[in-house]
């Protein structure tokens, strides 16, 4: 079977390549500076209800529930009362 070529109609330039590039590292940044607020709250959040390794949890992108790491704890969903 042949294999098809895909031929893109967007090809961005240098300088639209260097802009895209500096948005990317912003991008880094922003997901380095919201992982440190993560797990500074999941290390209060330990603290104070004394649940070792205690978590967020995430699937698919999206954060279900909290459990711990462990795996020793059922996972407590966003929804439940």
């Amino acid at each position: 079977m042949k294999k098809k070529i895909i031929k893109y109609k967007i090809k961005p330039t240098k300088k639209q390549l260097k802009i895209i590039k500096a948005y990317w590292k912003r991008l880094r940044n922003l997901e380095d500076d919201f992982y440190d607020k993560l797990r500074i709250l999941e290390y209060e959040l330990e603290k104070k209800t004394g649940i070792k390794d205690i978590e967020f949890f995430k699937s698919d992108g999206e954060y279900v529930g909290v459990g711990n790491g462990s795996r020793t704890m059922k996972l407590i969903q966003e929804l439940e009362k």
